[in-house]
């Protein structure tokens, strides 16, 4: 077992830094505006493993993982192609005090995306280790080349980047629990939104004020238990992570730009009725509730409240819920294999339309399969491949006359990530 090497730490902590920059600028996410999964391998799980060990980006699902990961470095990329559009049924009424929109569909630019992920952990003794994982969020992203609001273009980029240092100890053979510290970076910008500006608490930073960024601090806390040698239980709970405002976006966002990471917990059990085969089942939460930009309505907020101010329209966004199920099987001594299903509903209500074109976020359901190929000196190979099933939700136009207009948001999407382990 490999313990603690500060120069490494340090060699290694400095390449991360350096790659920082090109994750922020292009990571994406399926489950609201949260990824699916997190490392190669649980992606081909399709997210589930919170009462697994494998790799050191397994922080991200269960900081007690880490412990029984081992010394060792892991590196992802993925391809990321995302296809949203909306289509907009019935003319506008062209009623005093209603906002039509130009029937039609829009599809979003912007299809694209290479996304990194990094960790590294180190043994502190044989019980004990330290790690650092590096991962990123997004989703609520758009990028329309029509005049959806009025102004060409139109659309929002918002971008999460986590960096997580780790402690996790093994109490006993059959105990481990862990704990991050959160470190977050968030950017977000607005186009096209000039028609709110009259519902807006400070139009001069409503939108089209480039990228804005803030920081922010989060927790989170692990645990895995074996059972017997069949059966493995776990669970984490990541804190709200308390985000600086958006500054640019105050006249936007509710309560003054502010725009905090919701909290989420998972549960989840790992059998393995045999040495080759291991059958992982979570359930995981996503609070988006916790956070009022995201979930207050646009109805009736936008009438009783300016935007921008606390109890400023948003985007309507509930709770989300998601089951995960995956399978891992040991071909032989030198590759398994995976596959992975997860389903939960999306957060979006019918009601809520006209602001989600921004962000439509209405993905529900994941088919992963992944493999790894395993090499001398401890070296891995990892491929994953998530195929989302196409979904589509429809509502009314809020602010049309009833039955006059019906907004559809529709997302599909492919991500390919191959992993490299050492």
């Amino acid at each position: 077992m490999t313990h603690l090497n500060i120069r490494s730490c340090a060699k290694w902590l400095t390449i991360s830094t350096m790659s920082v920059l090109i994750m922020v600028s292009a990571a994406m996410a399926t489950n609201g505006y949260f990824s699916h999964g997190y490392g190669t391998q649980y992606k081909g799980m399709a997210g589930a493993g919170v009462a697994l060990s494998i790799g050191t980006l397994s922080a991200a699902t269960n900081p007690a993982s880490m412990v029984g990961a081992g010394a060792g470095y892991d590196i992802g990329i993925a391809y990321f192609s995302p296809i949203r559009e909306f289509t907009v049924t019935g003319n506008p009424s062209n009623f005093p005090g209603t906002f039509g929109l130009a029937p039609g569909t829009v599809e979003s630019n912007s299809n694209t995306f290479i996304i990194p992920s990094l960790g590294a952990n180190w043994m502190l003794n044989e019980t004990a280790s330290i790690g650092v994982s590096i991962y990123g969020n997004g989703g609520m992203n758009s990028d329309y080349d029509a005049p959806v609001f009025g102004f060409t273009p139109t659309g929002i980029n918002f971008e999460q980047l986590f960096i997580v240092p780790t402690y996790a100890i093994q109490i006993n053979s059959q105990h481990a629990l862990g704990a991050s510290i959160i470190l977050g970076y968030q950017t977000f910008e607005a186009k096209g939104l000039g028609a709110f500006a009259g519902f807006s608490s400070d139009a001069a930073n409503l939108t089209d004020n480039g990228k804005s960024t803030t920081t922010g601090l989060g927790y989170k806390v692990g645990y895995i238990g074996e059972f017997s040698e069949m059966v493995s239980v776990g669970a984490s709970y990541q804190t709200k992570t308390f985000m600086g405002n958006f500054d640019e976006y105050a006249g936007l966002f509710a309560e003054q730009g502010d725009f905090d990471v919701p909290s989420t917990w998972t549960v989840g059990v790992a059998l393995s009725p045999n040495d080759d085969l291991t059958i992982v089942a979570d359930v995981q939460q996503i609070l988006y509730t916790d956070i009022a930009s995201v979930s207050n309505s646009f109805l009736p907020n936008l009438q009783t409240a300016l935007l921008g101010n606390d109890a400023g329209a948003g985007f309507g966004w509930e709770d989300m819920t998601i089951i995960k199920i995956g399978a891992q099987y040991q071909l032989n001594e030198g590759m398994a294999v995976r596959v992975g299903f997860s389903t939960g509903g999306q957060p979006i209500p019918a009601s809520e339309m006209l602001f989600n074109i921004l962000a439509p976020a209405v993905v529900e359901q994941h088919i992963s399969f992944g493999f790894s190929k395993y090499m001398e000196g401890g070296r891995e190979f990892s491929l994953a491949l998530t195929k989302v099933l196409s979904n589509t939700v429809s509502g009314p136009n809020p602010l049309e006359a009833p039955d006059q207009q019906t907004i559809e948001l529709k997302m599909n999407q492919l991500e390919i990530e191959a992993g490299f382990s050492f």
